[in-house]
């Protein structure tokens, strides 16, 4: 059967409803939330009434089917244009990309991928497309990975306008971004100084420690003791660049989940942890409590907390798109448009500004966002010149493992692509100031 019409048999009334599939349902309301309504993953998934009913391991598995969706999307929609006359309503292309997603990136059995995408569409309203959904996957199902050639995946699994934006990375960067998406992230870990790493784990040359993708943080020895806390290799970089020394005052602006909070406290530094939205606070208080770290918390804006004192050191981890996080995030590519930008970076500036007002003259300020995006990197970094703070580059000398990160005007940008046969890391752009005398 090829056609974008119904397709199969009307059902009898008396037809026995489709059995539940929590699974399904949530990665369902997922998807339909990311792709028809631009909310972010988590977003959707706290907004799915099928997931109140889920148990944990069918939400995890839901995730799993949305990431890897999500990761393919590009891909998942060309390869079905062939065996489709005309266009389907969008939550019924949503339930045709998850078959495809379960059937050539997840190894699932075709009957179940089959089956499931059918009874989907059959409790969801809409039946009409359920012989449509049937037809159309068995093809796939025949023609197997076949129905992949010629497509070139990374091209088609990155949206155009940051595939475009990409490009200031540097040559062959964007393709190289998009093959490490293409594959589910590992898990990264840092430990605090003395602890030894739980066993299964490869340490990178940063001193993190790598554990297969799908590996459940809490149940590796050490979790609950506090041992290590989860953090992409990256993301330990900013921190790590601010040199926060014993006795210093720290403040960490905009600090939930608490990873470089912990490393900066870790040093003996007398460290503030600033977080204004309520469920990130309290997220970063668990975090803490587990690793019991002597950190002072505070919910409030950054843009007018003041601190008892100036301070000596100051990391600024601020809002962003989060690009530079679509290894773990692929619903990022797909929710964020260009003009998000403009109110990011106008927060971004607001930051920075309140951030030089709290340093001492003499005093270091890291800007670091979750982004690959230029104006959000170096355009922050010259904004912040602007305003006075004074740029202190990094030098290769200080990333011994990692001098291609280091720009020539000292800068610090990561990208996915780097490091990509231990399976890649995040983009991060970061920019180390010190407030003048």
């Amino acid at each position: 059967m090829r056609d974008g019409a119904a397709g199969g048999k009307p059902r009898h009334k008396g037809h026995s409803p489709t059995p539940p599939d929590p699974t399904r349902d949530v990665s369902f309301d997922i998807l339909c939330g990311v792709v028809e309504h631009r909310r972010m993953l988590e977003n959707s998934l706290t907004r799915s009434a099928a997931t109140h009913n889920a148990e944990p391991r069918d939400r995890a598995a839901a995730h799993r089917i949305a990431a890897a969706t999500l990761r393919h999307m590009g891909t998942l929609r060309t390869a079905l244009e062939p065996f489709l006359r005309k266009e389907p309503p969008e939550p019924v292309r949503v339930a045709l990309m998850m078959g495809c997603a379960q059937l050539l990136f997840l190894q699932t059995p075709p009957h179940a991928a089959v089956g499931t995408t059918v009874s989907l569409l059959r409790r969801r309203k809409l039946a009409p497309f359920a012989g449509l959904a049937n037809a159309v996957l068995r093809r796939v199902t025949a023609q197997g990975e076949a129905v992949l050639d010629g497509l070139d995946q990374p091209r088609l699994d990155i949206p155009p306008w940051l595939w475009s934006s990409w490009s200031t990375l540097g040559a062959g960067v964007p393709r190289a971004i998009a093959m490490t998406l293409g594959h589910e992230a590992p898990l990264d870990i840092t430990l605090r100084p003395g602890a030894t790493a739980p066993e299964g784990g490869v340490e990178l040359p940063n001193g993190s420690w790598r554990f297969e993708s799908g590996t459940r943080v809490s149940e590796l020895a050490g979790y609950e003791d506090g041992a290590f806390w989860v953090q992409d290799a990256a993301a330990t970089l900013p921190a790590r660049l601010l040199n926060v020394q014993d006795g210093e005052q720290v403040t960490d602006l905009c600090a939930a989940p608490g990873g470089k909070t912990a490393q900066l406290a870790v040093t003996g530094a007398h460290v503030t942890a600033v977080e204004n939205n309520p469920a990130r606070m309290e997220r970063l208080a668990e975090n803490l409590a587990r690793l019991r770290l002597p950190v002072k918390t505070v919910q409030g804006d950054a843009t007018a907390y003041t601190p008892d004192t100036p301070q000596d050191a100051i990391l600024l981890d601020a809002p962003c798109s989060a690009t530079g996080t679509a290894r773990r995030h692929p619903d990022v590519l797909w929710v964020k448009r260009p003009r998000d930008l403009a109110a990011l970076t106008a927060m971004q500036d607001k930051m920075l500004a309140a951030a030089r007002d709290m340093l001492k003259p003499g005093g270091r300020l890291v800007y670091a966002v979750c982004s690959l995006q230029e104006e959000e990197g170096p355009a922050r970094a010259r904004a912040a010149e602007a305003m006075g703070l004074v740029p202190s580059p990094f030098t290769p000398d200080e990333l011994p493992f990692l001098p291609e990160a280091i720009t020539p005007e000292g800068w610090l940008r990561t990208h996915p692509g780097l490091w990509a046969e231990q399976g890649g890391m995040d983009g991060f752009f970061a920019a180390r100031f010190t407030r003048p005398a």
